[in-house]
Order: C-alpha cells, then sequence, then structure tokens
C-alpha cells in the first residue's frame, strides 16, 4: 500500500507545489483535484490541480516527469458531482467534464478516476435506477476505452437540508454495492472506500471490507467522530450529530481497519481525506493536519 493525500485540501497550491510537498513530508502518492476551473460553492469541491479542459501533451508529460522526478505516484483524478442530477443541462455538463477527466487520466499515467454515482435525491433509490443505467453505461463505456477503472466514493452527500432526505450519491451501503456490481460485472466500475462513511451510518466497516474489498480501486483515510449527546437529541434523522475527522482523532478503528484490508490483499493507494474544520484556520494548519496524519498512519501503512 501507498499513503498519500487528496490534494482538495491544498487550494491555495499548484500542482507543482503539491507534489513538491507530497515528496517533501514523505508521501507516496497523491490524488489530484480535475474540477472545471471557477471553483464551486461546496466546502473541499471546486479544486483544480489539473485542467483537463485544457490540458496539452507538453503539460501531461511536465506533469508525468515531474512527478516522476519527485518520486510521487499520481494515484487518481478526482471530481466528485452530482452525474444523476434532476436538472439534464447540470447532468449534462458534468457527465461531459467526468469523460474529460476519464481522457486526461491515461495521457497522465493514471489508471483510476474517483467519483461519485450521483443521485436524484427526491426520489427513491429504485427511481434513481432507470437515469443511472442510462447515464453511467455511458460513462463506464469510456472509462473502458481508455483503460481507466472508476473508484466510486461511499459517502450519502447528505449533510445539508438541501440535499435531505435522500443525499445525492446512491452508493452508500453494501445493498446498493452489490446492486451496482452485478448492473456493472465487468470490473470497470469499483470502490474508492472511506470508513468514515459508513461509521455514521451504523454500517460494520470492517465486514465490508471483507465482503467488498476485491471492489476496492482507491481508499479514502478519513475519520468521523459521533457526538453521542447531539444523537441522543435530535435522533439519526437530523443534523450535527457526526464530526470529519483527521485519522485517529474519531471513531474508526484504524488496527482493525487495516487488519481488514491486508487481508484483502489491497495494494493500492491509501489517501488521507482533510475535512476536519479544526485544521481550516490557515494553510499551515491544513499542511500540519496532513503531517499527523501521516505520522498517525505509518504505523499501519509502511
Amino acid at each position: 500500500m501507498q499513503l498519500g493525500f487528496v490534494s482538495a485540501i491544498l487550494p491555495d497550491l499548484s500542482i507543482d507545489e503539491v507534489i513538491s510537498f507530497a515528496a517533501d513530508e514523505g508521501f507516496s502518492c497523491v490524488e489530484l483535484m480535475c474540477w472545471p476551473p471557477g471553483g464551486s460553492s461546496r466546502r473541499y469541491a471546486g479544486v483544480t490541480h489539473v485542467d483537463v479542459t485544457s490540458l496539452t501533451d507538453e503539460e501531461a508529460a511536465r506533469i508525468r516527469d515531474l512527478s516522476r522526478s519527485k518520486g510521487i505516484r499520481i494515484s487518481g483524478l478526482g471530481y466528485y458531482p452530482n452525474p444523476l442530477d434532476p436538472d439534464p443541462e447540470h447532468r449534462r455538463v458534468v457527465v461531459d467534464h467526468l469523460k474529460k477527466v476519464i481522457r486526461a487520466a491515461p495521457r497522465l499515467g493514471v489508471t483510476v478516476v474517483n467519483t461519485f454515482i450521483g443521485r436524484d435525491w427526491t426520489k427513491s433509490i429504485d427511481d434513481n435506477w432507470a437515469l443511472m443505467k442510462e447515464i453511467w453505461s455511458g460513462i463506464i463505456a469510456e472509462a473502458r476505452q481508455q483503460g481507466v477503472k472508476i473508484g466510486i466514493e461511499n459517502c450519502p452527500m447528505l449533510f445539508s437540508k438541501d440535499e435531505w432526505p435522500g443525499g445525492k450519491n446512491l452508493a452508500v451501503s453494501p445493498a446498493v454495492w452489490r446492486r451496482l456490481f452485478n448492473e456493472f460485472p465487468d470490473g470497470i466500475l469499483g470502490l474508492n472506500f472511506d470508513p468514515s462513511h459508513l461509521v455514521f451510518q451504523h454500517i460494520d466497516y470492517v465486514r465490508a471490507i471483507r465482503d467488498f474489498g476485491k471492489h476496492f480501486v482507491h481508499i479514502h483515510a478519513k475519520d468521523t467522530r459521533i457526538d453521542r449527546d447531539r444523537l441522543y437529541d435530535v435522533g439519526n434523522l437530523g443534523f450535527g450529530w457526526y464530526t470529519p475527522k483527521i485519522p485517529g482523532l474519531g471513531d474508526v478503528n484504524w488496527g482493525q481497519f487495516f487488519s481488514a484490508l491486508t487481508d484483502t490483499g489491497y495494494q493500492g493507494a491509501v489517501c488521507v481525506e482533510v475535512e476536519d474544520r479544526a485544521f481550516e484556520g490557515s494553510l499551515e494548519d491544513r499542511k500540519r493536519s496532513l503531517r499527523l496524519s501521516r505520522r498517525y498512519l505509518e504505523q499501519f501503512v509502511g
């Protein structure tokens, strides 16, 4: 396994600075964000370390040479929109960009693109399924042609009132994963697995690793802390009772996590994803969050 981080936490650094920071701090890889230029209103979204809309052969070669010279592997390209948005025009725009990210990956020597399945949050899973098959058949065909695997992150995207009640991502639980892999069985679609999202759903993440580890193409290392008093007060249908934390500061048992993960034979990237507000005060705080995460996780990923 290789320890890295998700570049979304360093939006103020250029790609050269991100890769140099990774090398200087002892990381082995980095997942580079590929949102369209122009930013986004969502936290940690809209970060563009690789602009796939204007990527020339010269720039692709420069990025490959830079990462090689620094000893940093690009573990994946990341773009996390909602490809099943109920607005057809928005859906078209994000799917078109996702395909551009997929086409950019082999030019950068990258074999994994990470994203969300998406969801119309006002509809049930069953009522989303026909559109999901229509949209994702085309995306998977593009990935197959480019020799790329798709890592679907298992985040419900249910954090605010505008995402209520269903969240903006279908692929949140074992039942849905099983259904997706039955729908698309050729191995192009896989999981970008993040245990923190299972903790607050009260799903056994260790069992999930053992059951679905063969589908893992990428790992996000993020923790979450459950506020039991707040949970008692508002119930699990309320908000504010779970908080993203850096690894080791939440409720994930990382010893059990990596024990199960090593048993699956997983040999890929484990990238720290920082969404911890306690480390958002400055660029130095965010860099410190990555240093602390590396020190903690090095006992499991050496």
